[in-house]
């Protein structure tokens, strides 16, 4: 039986079982085919298939005369990042996200550089039973353009944040454990937290590709990197997946922070700073209730997944939103889930708050409305 699945971000399946060229040539062009002409952003979480499929990938998408805007391999939000700052008509990532080497996928975004909604897939959909595939003759064919400015937009947007102070956050000198699992966190996110004055010791951050553990960013697969916080006395490790959409956190005792809690200390820190609507989704802690509640603000529950948070926080005009998988949606920068953004955020909440991480899960966990939640 394939292992192809198809879902409203896209396709996903192993290489050689579901995953084979004449699929990715009849999805891309279907994808095309909704888009329209114009520029389409590509990028890579750097796995050792991404090459492999993205060149299938550029070719169709040529044939089918659009342009083609390669960011290189970058994280999954830089794409969505530069999807509408290049006036592009779509984007697609090449990553499988937290799955293992064996696995890859499209992930398809829409010309708002968010994840197609439920009704755009279904169009996109009906291209694959409809007539015939089109492709452009030899003069009419697209143009394919590096640009290596693709990670340095995005830094840059999360450098400059609303409430992000970097001359503070890099006098507090945060001594941070890194472990990008060799993945396209290993091109941006040592550089990011460089750039926020800390002192960033490195683990499985080499551009490989090749994952040196499963992937998945839980406590039972990063056994050593809590020991590693410990072993160098570091004041928190960050942690992302491959594509680099999920933040996980590691206290400086080498215990897990929780991806639950990656939301909900970013959603009081946006509160802290502008009351509004929160939007998660259904299988979220419920602690993101309590801090709204203490701010005086509504919580909006979505099905799970992020085009679904993401139309509901359009819908209710939400100032931050997320979900329990360690994603955070700060629309201040852009709809998607970005562990660039939730780094950012954490550093300066980490600051103003004045203690160690332990502490501030401490307030998290049980203090709820108390003053002390509110530093």
């Amino acid at each position: 039986m394939s292992t192809l699945m198809v879902s409203v971000s896209g396709i996903r399946g192993i290489i050689g079982d579901g995953l084979d060229p004449q699929t990715i040539v009849k999805y891309t062009s279907a994808y095309a085919q909704f888009c329209g002409k114009g520029k389409i952003v590509l990028g890579s979480d750097g796995r050792i298939t991404g090459n492999m499929v993205k060149n299938i990938i550029v070719g169709t998408l040529l044939a089918k005369g659009n342009d083609v805007i390669d960011i290189g391999v970058c994280p999954t939000p830089t794409v969505l990042y530069n999807v509408t700052r290049l006036n592009a008509v779509g984007g697609i990532q090449i990553s499988a996200s937290h799955n293992p080497n064996e696995w890859n996928a499209l992930k398809l975004l829409n010309d708002k550089g968010e994840f197609m909604t439920l009704e755009e897939n279904k169009e996109m959909l009906g291209y694959i039973t409809g007539e015939k595939f089109h492709y452009e003759p030899w003069d009419k064919l697209g143009k394919l353009t590096d640009y290596s400015e693709g990670l340095l937009n995005h830094m840059e947007g999360v450098l400059n944040l609303p409430g992000i102070d970097i001359d503070a956050i890099k006098k507090r000198k945060f001594k941070v454990l890194l472990d990008c699992v060799n993945g396209a966190g290993s091109y941006v996110m040592p550089e990011l937290l460089e750039k926020f004055g800390c002192e960033v010791i490195e683990l499985n951050c080499e551009k490989t590709g090749i994952f040196p553990r499963l992937p998945e960013p839980i406590p039972e697969n990063l056994t050593e990197t809590m020991q590693a916080v410990k072993d160098h006395g570091a004041d928190l490790a960050v942690v992302v997946d491959p594509d680099v959409d999920r933040l996980v956190l590691i206290t400086d005792e080498g215990e897990p922070f929780g991806e639950e809690y990656t939301i909900t200390q970013a959603v009081r820190f946006v509160l802290s700073k502008t009351k509004g609507n929160v939007v998660v989704n259904l299988s979220t802690t419920r602690a993101v209730d309590d801090v709204a509640e203490s701010y005086g603000c509504k919580v909006y529950r979505s099905p799970v997944g992020e085009a679904n948070v993401v139309v509901k926080m359009k819908e209710v005009d939400a100032v931050i939103g997320g979900e329990g998988s360690g994603g955070v949606i700060y629309p201040a920068l852009h709809y998607g889930r970005d562990a660039l953004v939730g780094t950012a955020i954490i550093l300066q909440h980490l600051l103003e708050f004045g203690g160690t991480i332990t502490e501030f899960l401490t307030g998290i966990s049980y203090c709820k409305i108390k003053d002390r939640c509110r530093r």
